[in-house]
């Protein structure tokens, strides 16, 4: 019996570090979900004489996702995103953080481009008022403009089907309150 207990120990101590190495969840909490998205105003990647801010996007279900060209997580979410475009109706904007204009201009020109539009965030400005702390990260913004879900690493197919296709479809079926109660008032 006694040979047996250092095995034992040995293999409870395996046990502890696997449990401690175990993946995390990958979208911590956000103190931005339920709150209104940051303002900005920011000049299209590819247009930089045109700019977008989330107010004009109000009154539609959007997806920001913040990308870079020098990002590999990115390139092994990229396909997910391709996909998530071709599904939905919901348009999907990107963030293209801390990046060369020419780099990330060549980069979708390479593998393909998800995006309704890519706002170019030069030095991470709206990305820090958005609480990124790492590229890629997703999220999901409701027709008021506030931000409903958090996604932090590259998107899998599972997140894609299980999590973001039903909160979009949900979003985009939920009534605009808003604009009902501005109907009722005559």
């Amino acid at each position: 019996m006694r040979r047996f207990v250092p095995a034992a120990i040995f293999i409870m101590l395996l046990l502890l570090l696997g449990l401690g190495l175990a993946p995390r969840p990958s979208s911590p909490p956000s103190p931005l979900i339920g709150k209104s998205a940051p303002a900005f105003r920011l000049p299209l990647l590819d247009a930089p004489q045109q700019t977008v801010a989330p107010a004009d996007l109000c009154g539609q279900v959007w997806v920001l996702n913040v990308w870079a060209s020098w990002c590999g997580a990115c390139r092994e979410e990229h396909p997910k995103l391709m996909e998530l475009a071709r599904l939905t109706r919901v348009p999907i904007y990107g963030l293209d953080y801390k990046d060369g204009r020419d780099e990330a201009g060549a980069w979708l020109a390479r593998h393909g481009n998800p995006y309704r539009a890519s706002l170019f965030d030069a030095d991470g400005r709206v990305g820090i008022d958005y609480g990124v702390y790492g590229v890629p990260e997703t999220f999901v913004i409701d027709r008021r403009g506030v931000i409903r879900h958090k996604h932090v690493g590259p998107l899998t197919e599972e997140v894609v089907r299980k999590e973001l296709l039903p909160m979009l479809a949900a979003l985009e079926n939920e009534p605009d309150v808003a604009l009902a109660s501005r109907g009722k008032g005559g």
